[in-house]
């Protein structure tokens, strides 16, 4: 990528890019980078500051991680979404950590978190869009959480098959049942025999070659209610 177009990602990417300074604008610029993430890659661990991501291509996962291993999936990026929690010393009342991982293999534009921290200590446009971001981001992770704490495992899995179906366009989710127990903070096990009850109900059809086939999505619709 060429300098414009890191200019011109940041100006689709930040609201306040033309109110910067000509110096905070080079500054930005000097101190972003491009990355490749290999599927599976940690991308970000919880304590660090890696800055804020901007996802081009491929997807991250973005999770909380109990002492005992345990994973909650919060979220996921795509290209073209942005993820301000990786910039946690611009967070400071953020208290807890997220930790990141590249599903697929995945290339993004990382702004320095020191860069990011000291326009957000300086312009009131970035600590608002900041601040904005992380509130956006942070209503996803309490409906996650209100999924969890006070939907039926069912409903959950049918939200889950047609958000999912959503995103690609397609009838056929091809993730295995260990991705989705993953996603959903469940186990596998729980999520196996709910697809082969969906399976026996005539709403899906799932196979480890052909994925998750959605067949009824109106019957799946009336479970989310």
């Amino acid at each position: 990528m060429n300098e414009q177009e890191r200019i011109d990602l940041f100006r689709r990417a930040f609201p306040f890019w033309d109110r910067m300074s000509e110096v905070d604008k080079e500054t930005f610029l000097r101190s972003s980078y491009e990355k490749k993430f290999k599927k599976g890659t940690n991308v970000h661990d919880g304590n660090e500051c890696t800055g804020v991501i901007l996802v081009k291509s491929g997807s991250l996962r973005l999770y909380l991680l109990s002492d005992e291993g345990k994973e909650i999936t919060l979220y996921r990026l795509f290209p073209g979404d942005l993820c301000i929690f990786s910039a946690s010393c611009a967070l400071h009342s953020i208290t807890f950590d997220i930790f990141i991982d590249s599903e697929e293999d995945s290339e993004c534009t990382v702004v320095s978190g020191c860069a990011y921290e000291d326009l957000v200590r300086r312009m009131s446009e970035v600590k608002i869009f900041t601040l904005e971001s992380a509130l956006s981001a942070l209503s996803d992770i309490m409906w996650v959480m209100q999924q969890i704490l006070f939907l039926s495992i069912d409903k959950r899995l049918s939200i889950f098959l047609l958000d999912e179906s959503a995103k690609t366009g397609s009838d056929t989710v091809k993730l295995t049942h260990e991705q989705i127990a993953r996603y959903m903070g469940t186990a596998r096990e729980v999520v196996s025999r709910m697809l082969k009850y969906f399976a026996s109900e005539g709403l899906i059809t799932s196979s480890r070659a052909d994925g998750i086939r959605l067949l009824d999505k109106k019957r799946l619709r009336a479970l989310t209610r």
